[in-house]
């Protein structure tokens, strides 16, 4: 007997017949002999509706109330699907994050777990119950305030409670049959990854595919723990990560998947001085205010002016954010103006076999080229090419590039069984 963690994502869980569909394959796992320790995530789109009330009653409503709020929805999955388990003749009991003993810093909507302690779930496997604990959500443990991990948070308690717990895997329950070469709902004839290694699939998270968020897989690698990412609405195979083999067999492709993220923003600060300590003055003042930076791209300074632009893209959300912060830095820095752009996305290129094969930036660019996408910027890894391109244009570089590198399945067309990608 082993312990499985099971994660189950809102549009696995998004109505009542769903839930009670889930808590069949809940139990069938407990009467094969597993202690079963399960992971929700709120209702559909019940996140996103408590969200919009939150703003109609406040236009900026304080960071504590909010996770109050939205930490809500998981809650009332839970406590749904104990139900329907205690149905079906097992004892389910239901957890808060806070009670499972998921503990964070106090960084409001995007805290970050700093330690798992699980005794209360541990004594109900002991006593032959399943948990069911309510992801995405956890408790500060220096004010014990209620706080949320942000969005796609629920992946990242299910790894952390399966690693505290020592489980054997940790099975994460989604909309569609595994991780694709390429979102589904862009590409059809997307294949499905059967093994991918945790560097890979943490490219593929950072580049927008939204099938396992990047903090999870950075936690399942810290802790070697197994990913089985699998549809809830079938009872397909699905796709595990895991280490990579030392040596990777002959036939592995050499590339696993193209990625897109539409939730980027580009700004551009124009006419910096050239001068020492200018790029990181701009750069603290964003880490002060606890925004991601994810492409860089500095231009040649002109020799008549000796100045440069300073162009990067950063979580849409966070714009506005980031364009207040650079503001109060104008007389500081002393560079012209800003450009703000929330018409981009970002498409990228994600393979461990890229490293050993020359000619794969050449046919990446020319594929989008002959798709007449205009590349912004550029960034790459030693696995990864990224450009940023409009955002009309995502869906055709996409579907150019998964062509130009013959990932097209020769199978039936792949199932999106849901709407949301989780």
């Amino acid at each position: 007997m082993g312990i499985v963690v099971q994660k189950y994502g809102g549009s696995s869980v998004a109505d009542a017949q769903s839930i009670k569909r889930v808590a069949q394959r809940i139990v069938a796992a407990r009467k094969a002999g597993n202690d079963v320790v399960v992971i929700v995530s709120a209702m559909g789109d019940t996140t996103d509706e408590l969200l919009d009330l939150a703003h109609q009653v406040s236009p900026l409503p304080t960071g504590r109330e909010l996770d109050m709020l939205l930490t809500a929805g998981e809650r009332i999955s839970m406590a749904l699907l104990a139900m329907a388990i205690g149905n079906l003749g097992q004892e389910a009991r239901s957890f808060t994050g806070s009670q499972a003993g998921v503990i964070t810093d106090s960084t409001h909507g995007k805290a970050k777990i700093i330690d798992v302690t699980p005794g209360r779930i541990e004594h109900a496997l002991e006593e032959g119950a399943i948990a069911i604990v309510a992801g995405f959500q956890g408790v500060s443990q220096t004010s014990k305030d209620i706080t949320t991990l942000g969005r796609g948070g629920s992946d990242t308690t299910a790894v952390a409670l399966a690693a505290a717990l020592e489980a054997d895997v940790c099975e994460i329950y989604t909309d569609v049959d595994g991780i694709f070469t390429a979102d589904p709902r862009i590409v059809p004839t997307a294949r499905r990854i059967p093994e991918l290694s945790y560097e890979e699939t943490l490219e593929m998270a950072a580049a927008g595919a939204k099938i396992l968020h990047l903090r999870c897989v950075e936690y399942a690698r810290r802790h070697s723990m197994p990913i089985h990412v699998r549809s809830s609405f079938s009872t397909k195979s699905g796709t595990w990560v895991v280490e990579a083999p030392e040596e990777k067999p002959m036939e592995q492709a050499i590339i696993s998947g193209v990625a897109h993220d539409r939730s980027e923003a580009k700004i551009t600060v124009v006419g910096v001085p050239d001068k020492v300590g200018e790029a990181a003055a701009i750069f603290e003042v964003l880490a002060d205010s606890q925004i991601n930076i994810d492409m860089i791209v500095q231009n040649v300074s002109a020799a008549a002016t000796a100045l440069t632009d300073i162009s990067f893209t950063l979580p849409l959300a966070d714009g506005q954010t980031a364009m207040t912060a650079l503001a109060r830095l104008k007389d500081q820095v002393g560079y012209d103006q800003l450009l703000y752009d929330d018409g981009v996305g970002k498409v990228s290129l994600i393979g461990a076999g890229m490293r050993s094969h020359p000619g794969i930036t050449a046919r990446f660019f020319k594929s989008i080229a002959d798709a007449g996408v205009n590349i912004e910027m550029i960034s790459t890894s030693e696995i990864r090419i990224s450009v940023v391109v409009n955002e009309d244009q995502i869906d055709d570089a996409v579907a150019a590039a998964h062509a130009a590198f013959d990932l097209d399945s020769d199978e039936v067309e792949a199932v999106v069984y849901g709407g949301t990608g989780r």
